[in-house]
């Protein structure tokens, strides 16, 4: 169809044919959703159509099928634990450590992590500067490959402080490619030097790193109940996005100001961050209150038993009545 042909209705139909013939989830049409909204906004920036036929579609479609979509959350502090303790102590894994512990210390997306050279680290102030994104996707010509975006907003071009951990990670990852001699190989629209590299000097993408994170979930899971097979923490099924809402989670939980937070994960719109925020606070607020209900408990049964063992008669002071 010619992009000024296509409505609201034609699009609204092709996403009921991907649910009810091709049994597509929630998240892979939100997917296609996000590619489709951005090629029609720029056809209304160019000023072939008027407005975009995929406003609130997406949102019509999930309340007319009621999807049942799992609750998109960050690893516990128990699970962040377990799953960078395993990294750093497993011989198998290890070469992994340095770019998952920069994603939860951080909070970059995953195109902001692939794509950082050498160049946009200053590990003596202990900055990482944000200023492009590493994407890779299918073009008409040539198939895959890489491309470099700079960032849609302001807001994506900003300055994040590293921590302690995420800087030594840095520092990890320069030592072993030293040791084992590895260079980048690649060179992305004028860029390269970049940090994190597979064996062969080539790029990361987010299919690998998924790839990789199923891999260790497995193998941690499995070592974990071969001590003990009634263990309660465990790692569950994540992805990379997912460490950067565990950085959000982390920021939320030690009371770091909303503002920051924004500016740190470099949203444009205030909104994302609050709603974000609110989802975890949420989370928090019932475990304290979980924690307060204990405490309120425990004071009321004291206070109960602080009555019935009260002094006896004939041990009051003298002027008692």
């Amino acid at each position: 169809m010619l992009v000024k042909k296509v409505r609201k209705s034609d699009v609204k139909r092709f996403y009921n044919s991907l649910v009810d013939d091709k049994n597509l989830s929630a998240a892979t049409i939100d997917g296609i959703h996000t590619v489709l909204h951005q090629v029609f906004d720029l056809a209304v920036d160019d000023h072939y159509i008027r407005s975009n036929p995929c406003d609130n579609v997406l949102r019509e479609l999930k309340q007319s099928h009621v999807f049942k979509t799992e609750k998109r959350r960050g690893l516990t502090r128990q699970e962040q634990d377990l799953f960078l303790d395993y990294l750093k102590k497993s011989e198998k894994y290890r070469h992994w450590y340095p770019i998952f512990a920069v994603m939860i210390g951080s909070g970059l997306r995953v195109g902001e992590v692939t794509g950082l050279r050498w160049c946009d680290i200053d590990l003596e102030d202990g900055l990482i500067h944000v200023n492009h994104t590493l994407v890779y996707y299918k073009h008409e010509v040539n198939g895959c490959y890489f491309n470099i975006h700079t960032p849609k907003t302001e807001a994506g071009r900003r300055s994040v402080p590293m921590l302690d951990f995420v800087k030594e990670a840095f520092l990890e990852e320069k030592r072993r490619q030293e040791e084992e001699g590895t260079k980048c190989l690649v060179r992305v629209d004028g860029y390269t030097d970049f940090i994190f590299i597979n064996r062969f000097g080539m790029l990361q993408h987010q299919s690998t790193l998924n790839k990789a994170i199923r891999r260790i979930t497995r193998d941690c899971n499995d070592a974990v109940l071969r001590k003990n097979p009634n263990a309660k923490v465990l790692l569950p099924h994540f992805s990379c996005h997912s460490l950067r809402h565990t950085f959000t989670t982390r920021m939320c939980e030690a009371g770091v100001n909303v503002k920051v937070i924004q500016d740190t994960l470099g949203h444009a719109d205030i909104s994302t961050t609050l709603n974000i925020y609110a989802d975890v606070t949420k989370d928090l607020k019932k475990a304290e209150f979980e924690g307060l209900d204990k405490w309120f408990a425990k004071s009321m049964g004291q206070k109960n038993g602080d009555k019935n063992t009260g002094p006896e008669t004939g041990d009051r002071e003298e002027g008692d009545s």
